[in-house]
């Protein structure tokens, strides 16, 4: 039943019968009711008496529209009336945020820009709306994208604002309105909220403060004809020569099938280029390239599509990322319980990579181990690492075929906070003595790996045999840097279908919740498969599993020509992603997402010693460079509410790429530990993505705080609405119900229905 309608029949609007209580006002109420009763008690003696020469069935139907009709009459005679709270004109203050951001230039309004919205309610000298308004209230007037700002009308409005933050504009308007009674707040935006805030606490205090916020939502909920790059998903940092996978999401409306180019650009270069065939209206058409990490540093790819003719918004075709590049020489410690042929061509095949370095720990026979690669004569001259510091140098660990009963509990332990708290990347490859063959089901190592093991002992697998295992990508390897092993995706895919079989003598079990298979194995014709290449993320790291024993046949197969360079390939990305995103001990981002020049940038640090144990109250400070070499000193001070947690701010001026570098100094020696984070300040075009307007979050903005949600064609009952707030300055008003056109309406029909009853049945 639409609005109007209904209070055509019930006299009043939807809003008053919701705020309002009912209750009777006849002055006579227990006569009337004693009056009425008897009326109904004589009404069913009559047409219960079984004289009447009529069925039972015809006294029960007029009976009960007998009834009816005397229970209306009742009603209205009981003078029924809703009691509501209303605002008293002139004491209580109104205030009307209006959106001023960016976004409300598009012009989506009947080809209007969303701007020419806000200037018809509360810009223009004749509008009705803000005139009825001043009527009944004091009305105060802001415009606000990050924050909010009193303006003297909506013609001071520039619509320029880089962002929209409505809790934060919430939160300033109601400090601005002060102690004085405030009836409500009107916000005006297209609920294009782009922060990192949380709107939940703004809106538990507004309904704690008894505000109820009238949201009125500007622009289309979908945009007719619009191509947007939604998402561009990346590594934050790589090595030098890594191969860089980027997935990136492609919307569209009012452009279905149509072929676009999506081009990738570093420093004004094109990189890569992909022909995307567009989906379905609404639809999200992901998009992976690839490109190779050639030179080190911040480096900022774009990705653009160059706009489609009449398109409602260009500036959601491009978009930029920042990746890292790291020229470092990771360090990794390769543990292996044999000699075996695994070691060798692993070691073989990263020999060429000047960015990682694998240190080799083998023991060669009882209490006997070989040391390669090692940095000096000290490095692991005691055996396995027996402190954090001495094994958290290191940014990776592989281990083979080396049972658990090998280490200590204490160092297993080590192992798994070398994951959990350290960050690092562990592998654990397979062989005779590894997984659960290796007992390491039960133990603190055991919780880490990505797929489940039994509790079992050494002896357990001392004759297990080797199965062949034909292996296979999964769906979300296709997608993985890791396991691309071709120059293209196609290419990938093809060359897995013909590497050689592997074998494995351990028996995985399933994947824990949360873990991602990467590669599986046929172990025959019926088609059986375990897990081969499985990885989960565990605390601060990541943990991988390599079920099989063998990867070398890849290089020394028989069927695998001598220049094949798939081994090589497969161990080079595979390392490169176990030390990916291994953190520093000190550790910098910035916060809130992107920077434009002029905004401040919020610093976060996470500060822990050599070993990776959170430190409070340290001298920690953040060398900021700015693009033009400019240096800034900023103190980072502990939050105090959590452990080892740092933060600062300084003004960003510039544009381009900041260098932020987190020292800890340590003692007096003037030592210290150190990451380096890198800050993007560019002109943002956040407004512009996801750009419908957002009418749940408008919605649930009026529901929570006890407003209401509007279209600028209903926005006319804003003011009655406003004046049946039960917030500020009220008074209790009385609205009768007896003489509604409902209760007429419904009489009549029943009066004219008994009549015409009898009249059928021949008893009148």
């Amino acid at each position: 039943m639409s609005e109007s309608v209904f209070e055509f029949l019930f006299k009043y609007r939807p809003a008053i019968f919701q705020r309002g209580e009912l209750t009777f006002a006849t002055p006579n109420l227990p006569t009337v009711i004693l009056c009425a009763t008897a009326v109904i008690v004589i009404a069913v003696l009559t047409y219960s008496r079984g004289g009447w020469k009529t069925r039972l069935g015809d006294r029960l139907v007029l009976g009960a529209a007998r009834l009816v009709i005397l229970g209306l009459v009742l009603f209205a005679l009981l003078r029924p009336t809703l009691i509501v709270s209303a605002s008293v004109p002139q004491r209580n203050l109104v205030g009307v945020l209006i959106d001023d951001s960016r976004s409300m230039r598009i012009a989506d309004v009947d080809g209007k820009p969303r701007s020419s919205v806000a200037t018809r309610l509360f810009g223009a000298q004749d509008s009705a709306l803000f005139a009825k308004l001043s009527e009944r209230f004091g009305v105060r007037v802001f415009r606000f994208s990050r924050d909010a700002e009193r303006v003297a009308s909506a013609s001071e409005l520039t619509f320029a604002g880089r962002r929209t933050e409505i809790a934060t504009a919430l939160e300033h308007a109601v400090q601005a309105l002060g102690d004085a009674p405030v009836a409500g707040i009107v916000l005006l935006t297209d609920g294009g909220d782009n922060s990192a805030a949380r709107i939940t606490d703004s809106l538990l205090a507004l309904k704690a403060r008894r505000i109820p916020v009238f949201t009125v939502g500007v622009g289309e909920e979908h945009l007719n004809r619009d191509v947007e790059i939604s998402r561009v998903e990346l590594p934050r940092s790589v090595l030098l020569g890594s191969s860089l996978l980027f997935n990136v999401l492609v919307t569209q409306r009012g452009f279905s099938g149509d072929r676009v180019k999506l081009q990738v650009e570093d420093g004004g270069r094109i990189v890569a280029t992909e022909d995307v065939t567009l989906g379905e209206d609404g639809a999200t058409t992901p998009v992976r390239l690839r490109v190779s990490a050639s030179e080190p540093g911040p480096r900022r790819f774009r990705f653009r599509i160059a706009p489609l003719k009449s398109e409602q918004i260009t500036q959601n075709n491009d978009r930029e990322a920042l990746v890292v590049v790291r020229d470092e020489r990771e360090k990794i410690l390769y543990v292996e319980g044999e000699p075996r042929f695994e070691i060798k061509y692993l070691r073989r095949a990263v020999a060429g990579d000047s960015n990682l370095q694998v240190v080799g720990f083998i023991r060669t026979a009882k209490d006997k181990f070989l040391r390669l690669d090692v940095d000096d004569a000290e490095e692991l001259a005691a055996g396995f690492p027996k402190t954090r510091e001495e094994l958290f140098k290191y940014r990776g660990i592989i281990l083979g075929s080396m049972e658990a009963s090998f280490f200590t509990h204490d160092q297993l332990r080590m192992l798994a906070d070398f994951v959990g708290e350290r960050g690092g990347g562990l592998l654990m490859l397979g062989g005779a003595h590894a997984f659960a063959e290796g007992g390491y089901g039960g133990t603190p190592l055991g919780n880490v790996l990505p797929v489940m093991l039994p509790v079992s002992t050494d002896s357990d697998s001392a004759d297990a045999a080797p199965v062949e295992l034909s292996v296979t990508p999964t769906d979300a390897a296709r997608s993985h840097a890791a396991t691309q092993i071709g120059a293209t995706e196609r290419e990938s895919a093809d060359r897995w279908k013909t590497l050689p079989p592997l074998s494995t003598v351990n028996r995985i079990g399933r994947l824990k919740p949360g873990a991602t298979s990467l590669l599986t194995g046929s172990t025959g014709s019926a088609g059986s498969r375990q897990v081969v290449l499985a990885h989960q993320r565990y605390g601060r790291g990541k943990a991988i599993a390599l079920a099989v024993q063998d990867s070398w046949f890849w290089q020394m197969h028989a069927d695998i020509p001598v220049d094949d360079m798939t081994h090589e390939t497969f161990w080079r990305q595979m390392l490169r992603w176990l030390v990916s995103d291994v953190s520093e001990p000190v550790s910098i981002v910035a916060e809130g997402g992107e920077v434009a020049p002029g905004e401040t940038v919020h610093l976060l640090a996470e500060v822990r010693d050599s070993a990776y144990l959170r430190v409070n109250g340290g001298e920690v400070v953040a060398r900021v460079t700015a693009p033009s070499g400019t240096p800034i000193d900023v103190p980072l001070r502990w939050t105090v509410e959590r452990d080892g947690e740092y933060r600062g701010s300084f003004l960003a001026e510039e544009e381009g790429a900041y260098s932020v570098r987190a020292e800890l100094k340590i003692g007096d020696t003037g030592t210290a530990l150190s990451d380096t984070a890198f800050v993007p300040v560019a002109e943002s075009q956040a407004e512009f993505f996801d750009a419908a307007m957002r009418a749940p979050l408008l919605q649930r903005i009026a529901r929570e705080t006890g407003g209401r949600f509007y279209r600028p064609d209903d926005v006319g009952r804003l003011p009655e609405d406003l004046s049946l707030s039960q917030s500020g300055a009220t008074v209790l008003e009385q609205k009768e119900l007896w003489d509604m056109p409902a209760i007429f309406l419904l009489l009549s029909a029943l009066v004219g229905a008994e009549w015409g009853y009898r009249r059928y049945r021949r008893l009148a």
